[in-house]
């Protein structure tokens, strides 16, 4: 057994729990773990195999330390289910956007990027690409990391070695979607090996979302499941960044550009996509002060 799953086998915890997500069929009794606080579960059923979620586990194993990042706290076998017990945060952004009536303001989106950009680069330093950046991905923290965004859900997580990328570019493949088709990036469609730079292709989307409220390719008229996905990339391929991002600043479309530019194997300018989109939150007027939009709403709503 891998030492780092191995570890987390033989922690003792008992208390409360609360399940978020089952993966595979069948039922389950009452996992009891915890100490003092509640934690999330993440149930697998033994049917899957290779396991999606032992390679999730191993793959927190970099980031325990890390801000923005979920502690995990146990991982074993509960009758027919492996299970993965780690920290119980707060909403997803996909939450937050809802209850902010599916649009978010220019500062929360800024705000949003400045600290994913982060995440980002912390999960790449560690050679791994995420295949599955989306808002319901993200959450807040809890108690004093109240504004803290986590990433989570590294069960389509993938190495992105530079010796892997250039051999899958050599001799591409060409499958099913790896991802979310609304957020997906172009090279994630045609199911190729993905890399950095479509994290941050994802991310983009993701931002012209939250700031729009949609997307070019949202409410395509196709029907079934397959025939959507075709017809969404075919659309981002046709969508240029400027006409996805033409209601927006100028520097979401550069963003766009360079993220799409970014040569095989480079490794991406984290920094500098923070930067400018820092200096546009300046040039508007506007502080980093985790004043998001659902803090004034909750506020409103107290008064």
């Amino acid at each position: 057994m891998d030492p780092f799953i191995q570890k987390l086998h033989d922690r003792p915890i008992h208390g409360r729990y609360m399940l978020i997500e089952r993966l595979g069929r069948g039922g389950f009794g009452v996992v009891y773990l915890v100490s003092n606080q509640e934690l999330a579960l993440k149930l697998e059923h033994h049917s899957v195999d290779p396991s999606f979620l032992e390679d999730e586990a191993r793959r927190y194993e970099a980031f325990q330390d890390a801000i923005g990042f979920p502690e995990v706290y146990w991982f074993g076998w509960h009758d027919d289910f492996r299970v993965m017990a780690f920290e119980l945060l707060g909403p997803t952004l996909e939450d937050l956007f809802a209850y902010c009536g599916h649009r978010f303001s220019l500062k929360t989106t800024l705000m949003i990027a400045d600290q994913v950009l982060d995440r980002l680069e912390q999960l790449h330093s560690h050679a791994i690409t995420h295949r599955d950046i989306k808002p319901s991905n993200f959450l807040l923290g809890s108690g004093t990391n109240g504004n803290v965004i986590y990433v989570t859900d590294f069960g389509l997580a993938d190495e992105c070695t530079v010796s892997r990328a250039q051999a899958e570019e050599d001799n591409p493949s060409r499958s099913h979607l790896i991802g979310t088709a609304r957020f997906a990036s172009i090279r994630g469609h045609q199911g190729q090996v993905q890399s950095p730079r479509d994290d941050l292709e994802s991310l983009g989307y993701m931002l012209v979302f939250f700031r729009l409220g949609k997307l070019p390719w949202q409410g395509l008229s196709v029907h079934s499941r397959g025939e959507k996905n075709r017809a969404i990339m075919e659309k981002k391929i046709a969508t240029s960044a400027e006409r996805l991002c033409e209601e927006l600043p100028e520097e979401f479309a550069h963003y766009m550009k360079e993220v799409k530019n970014i040569p095989k194997g480079g490794r991406p300018h984290y920094g500098g996509f923070r930067q400018k989109l820092r200096r546009l939150a300046k040039r508007e007027g506007m502080n980093y002060d985790n004043v998001y939009d659902w803090t004034i709403r909750r506020f409103s709503e107290i008064e």
